[in-house]
């Protein structure tokens, strides 16, 4: 799905003052990196290198998450992951990115959910020190988890209060996982009694009922997808009333077959009905995506102006869990684009 922009527009939205709201650090590893671990670790990839990320499908993508993770098991290479994706960031001009990472893909850091934040947390601040994006890092539950593991992740997080992270999510295959709202509403409600933001992924693999529950029964602060919202049009209005943001990611959408085109997407549609709509990239190394690709996709197909563009780019902005200081700096900036 990579598109070549031409370098005018490329720059334009490059420089477009930008946050990242629904973006995985577990998408995010290259494949060259991916192959170097692999032989490292004796293991054998599923692929040869170059069609590393040619997935079947939702299920065959989340496997491979699995494997990836896996070979990140040491310190070192969690920092340089965490590093390697704040250079994306700054590449496509982003401000800031609330980061999402699920610990139960990561095999080798079970039962040392400290350590793994405190890597993550070393390469971010490397990063930053070296004058590339700020993230907040969103911690997620697979959703075939059960409550009391909610529960138990919850409480952790609690009682760690580690400062680089900002929210509580859940994600996973919605269609093999069935209904999890009532399953994980009380670890949310824990959550927010904590402080710790909410967001949570719905309305992809399933239809909107899985959007319903995360508004009515999890509290979601924002919703990662939610594109299936635009097949009920009570949601679509409940979503547009209370200004609930979703986080799209329209070639995660087309490439794991979620739309067939994306003429067919419905974010144009979802935002003229009044719905807050941001655009990200969901897993870029992965699914061949970047930021600045996505908005130039959206200006083509669905004819998005400049004054639709910052909109978008504002939302984005004001959607995520960023501190106020750097919300006000990215809006002020927007204001000059």
């Amino acid at each position: 799905m990579n598109r070549t922009l031409p370098d005018l527009e490329a720059s334009r939205l490059t420089s477009l003052p930008k946050a990242e709201v629904h973006l995985h650090l577990e998408g995010c590893f290259e494949a060259a990196t991916i192959a170097q671990w692999a032989k490292a670790e004796g293991v054998t990839l599923p692929r040869p290198q170059e069609d590393l990320f040619k997935f079947s499908g939702l299920a065959d993508f989340l496997g491979f998450l699995d494997l990836a993770c896996g070979l990140a098991c040491t310190t070192e290479r969690l920092v340089a992951l965490s590093y390697g994706l704040s250079q994306r960031l700054a590449d496509n001009g982003t401000g800031y990115a609330d980061v999402i990472f699920n610990p139960t893909h990561w095999h080798a850091w079970h039962g040392r959910l400290g350590a793994m934040l405190d890597a993550m947390d070393a390469g971010f601040k490397a990063a930053e020190q070296d004058g590339l994006p700020s993230v907040g890092l969103c911690v997620s539950l697979l959703r075939t988890q059960s409550a009391d593991e909610a529960i138990e992740l919850v409480d952790a997080l609690r009682a760690s209060r580690h400062p680089r992270v900002v929210a509580l999510s859940v994600d996973g295959n919605e269609v093999t996982a069935g209904r999890t709202g009532p399953r994980f509403a009380d670890a949310f409600r824990r959550a927010g009694d904590a402080g710790l933001r909410r967001t949570v992924h719905a309305g992809e693999s399933s239809g909107p009922e899985g959007v319903w529950d995360a508004v009515n029964l999890l509290g979601a602060d924002r919703i990662d997808h939610g594109v299936r919202a635009i097949e009920d049009a009570a949601l679509v209005s409940l979503l547009a009333e209370r200004q609930i943001p979703l986080g799209i990611c329209p070639t995660s959408n087309l490439v794991l077959g979620v739309y067939p085109s994306i003429h067919e997407h419905p974010i144009e549609n979802l935002r003229a009905a009044g719905v807050r709509v941001s655009v990200n990239t969901d897993d870029p190394a992965l699914l061949g995506a970047s930021l600045v690709g996505e908005y130039a996709l959206c200006r083509q197909t669905f004819g998005w102006t400049d004054e639709v563009t910052r909109s978008v780019a504002r939302t984005s902005i004001e959607a995520s869990f960023a501190s106020a200081d750097v919300k006000t700096r990215l809006l002020q900036a927007l204001k000059a684009w």
